[in-house]
């Protein structure tokens, strides 16, 4: 059983292709490069569509040249994707933060399958949010640990969530629905199971 945090292979494997060819054959149109991709690797849909996720991720670009469409790979993609990340998980951090400044409140009105719902959400939202600053730490200087605070307050607010889960009414039924859930994004005991 695959979660929805591992990859997807079959996505990954074509977006892999239709960037391959792109990078190989710059000077192809929409359509020469269509026909070189479908359909000995993929379906007409499934090329739009995996197109569409790279334009979207910005890992390629288009021009237009009268009524033809050109692709290549974006320019200085690696500091762009950096940028994105770090443009994304601050946005994604400080959404967060008032989320939970909010939960105090909001958090005992709420159903019990909602409840489960919102801290798997804010759980899941908070270490992925952590991953973003962790890659940025990496990426700007892998002997320091230039996003100390967030780091921080990421743990603190993790706390939060679950000390609010704790003092639940509902706690017996919620707290081990959530350490169920996860267990499916920790790491597991070994990296081959």
């Amino acid at each position: 059983m695959m979660s929805q945090f591992e990859p997807n292979s079959d996505m990954y494997e074509r977006e892999r292709i239709v960037l391959e060819y792109i990078k190989n054959n710059s000077d192809l149109h929409h359509n020469a490069l269509l026909k070189l991709i479908v359909p000995q690797f993929m379906a007409k849909t499934t090329f739009e569509k995996t197109r569409n996720s790279l334009l979207e991720k910005e890992i390629i670009s288009v021009t237009a040249k009268g009524n033809m469409k050109f692709y290549h790979p974006t320019e200085n993609y690696e500091q762009r994707s950096y940028q994105h990340i770090e443009r994304t998980t601050n946005n994604f951090f400080h959404d967060l933060k008032s989320k939970i400044k909010r939960l105090d409140t909001d958090y005992p009105h709420k159903d019990i399958d909602e409840k489960i719902k919102i801290s798997n959400s804010l759980l899941r939202n908070l270490l992925q949010t952590d991953n973003g600053f962790t890659i940025l730490d990496s990426a700007k200087n892998p002997k320091k640990t230039l996003y100390r605070d967030e780091h921080l307050m990421i743990q603190q607010l993790i706390h939060k969530v679950i000390d609010i889960i704790r003092n639940d009414s509902d706690f017996d039924i919620i707290y081990p629905t959530i350490v169920s859930y996860l267990g499916i994004i920790m790491p597991k005991n070994s990296l081959n199971s």
